[in-house]
C-alpha cells in the first residue's frame, strides 16, 4: 500500500514518519519546494514533489492542511486518483468538510488525529505523535465498509486511541475540548495584557511559571487553526462559550458574595471531574 501525504507540516510530517516507520512507501506534496526537499533529507517521506499528479500511485491520501483549503485541493487532485484509492483528512472540524467532499469523491472518509503542538512546519513533525492520542474517523451512512475498514486499520497502527462518530457528533464534542479551550486559553493571555501599570505586567511575565505555560499553550499557537475552529464549526463553538460565559458569571458571583464554602464545593467538583477528559 502506496500513501500520500498532502501538507507536509506538524501533522503531515509526523503522519509521514509513522506511516514509513511501519514500512509503507510515502509520497509527499507540498506547495513550497523547500519543504518537499526538507522532508526527504529529513527522511519523513520517500519522495516529495509540489505536483499533486506525482500521487497518481498512492492508495491512500491524507489531506493535512488547513481545513479552508481542503476542497480545493481535493479537486485538483481527485483527476489523478484511481477509482479505488481513498481519500481522507485531519481538519479538526468535520460537519463542512465530509458535506463537501463526499459529492466530490465517494471513497472519501473524514479523520481528525486529536494531538500537535504549538510549532508548526516540517521541523517540528515527529515519531509517534499519535500514540496514545485520539484519533476519530467520522463515515456517514453512504461510506464504503471496504473504506472504512481500511483506514481503521491503518490509523489503528499508530498506536492511538481510535473512535468513530458522525460528523455532527465530532463537530460538537470538539468544540468543548479543543476549539473552546483556544479561545479561553487565547482570551487569558489576552486579559493578562490589559494590565494597565508596565511594571505590574513585566512582573507578571516574570512570574509565569507552569500554571500559566499550561493554560496559556493552546492559546499561544497557531493563529490559522484557531481562525478556522470558529469560522467552520461557528454555531458549536459560540454554544460552548456561552456556557463558559455562565460559568464564569456563577463563579464571579460566589467570590463577590465572600461564599467560599460555595466555592470549595465547585473547585472540588471540578477536580474530581478533570480525570475523566484525560
Amino acid at each position: 500500500m502506496k500513501i500520500g501525504i498532502v501538507g507536509l507540516g506538524l501533522i503531515g510530517g509526523s503522519l509521514a514518519y509513522d506511516f514509513r516507520a511501519l514500512g509503507y512507501p510515502v509520497l509527499g506534496v507540498s506547495r513550497q519546494p523547500q519543504t518537499c526537499e526538507d522532508a526527504v533529507k529529513l527522511g519523513a517521506v520517500d519522495a516529495a514533489s509540489a505536483d499533486l499528479a506525482s500521487l497518481a500511485p498512492v492508495d491512500v491520501v491524507f489531506i493535512c492542511t488547513p481545513v479552508s483549503v481542503i476542497d480545493g485541493i481535493a479537486t485538483r487532485l481527485i483527476p489523478h486518483l484511481s477509482s479505488d484509492a481513498i481519500l481522507t483528512d485531519v481538519g479538526s472540524v468535520k460537519g463542512s468538510v465530509v458535506k463537501r467532499l463526499t459529492p466530490l469523491w465517494p471513497r472519501f472518509i473524514g479523520g481528525h488525529p486529536m494531538a500537535g503542538s504549538e510549532e508548526t512546519g516540517i521541523h517540528a513533525a515527529q515519531s509517534q505523535l499519535f500514540a496514545g492520542n485520539p484519533y476519530i474517523l467520522t463515515p456517514t451512512p453512504e461510506t464504503p465498509a471496504d473504506v472504512i475498514q481500511t483506514l481503521k486499520d491503518l490509523v489503528g497502527k499508530l498506536d492511538c486511541n481510535l473512535y468513530e462518530c458522525s460528523p455532527t457528533v465530532h463537530d460538537r464534542a470538539v468544540a468543548w475540548i479543543s476549539h473552546l479551550p483556544k479561545m479561553t486559553s487565547a482570551a487569558l493571555i489576552a486579559a493578562c495584557l490589559s494590565e494597565a501599570d508596565p511594571e505590574i505586567l513585566k512582573l507578571a511575565q516574570s512570574f509565569a511559571s507552569s500554571g500559566f505555560r499550561d493554560t496559556s499553550r493552546v492559546g499561544g499557537g497557531n493563529p490559522e487553526l484557531g481562525c478556522m475552529m470558529a469560522q467552520y464549526n461557528r454555531e458549536e463553538l459560540l454554544r460552548s462559550l456561552q456556557q463558559y460565559r455562565q460559568s464564569i458569571d456563577q463563579l464571579t458571583d460566589v467570590i463577590e458574595r465572600s461564599d467560599w464554602s460555595a466555592l470549595e464545593s465547585w473547585l472540588s467538583q471540578t477536580q474530581t471531574e478533570r480525570p475523566k477528559f484525560l
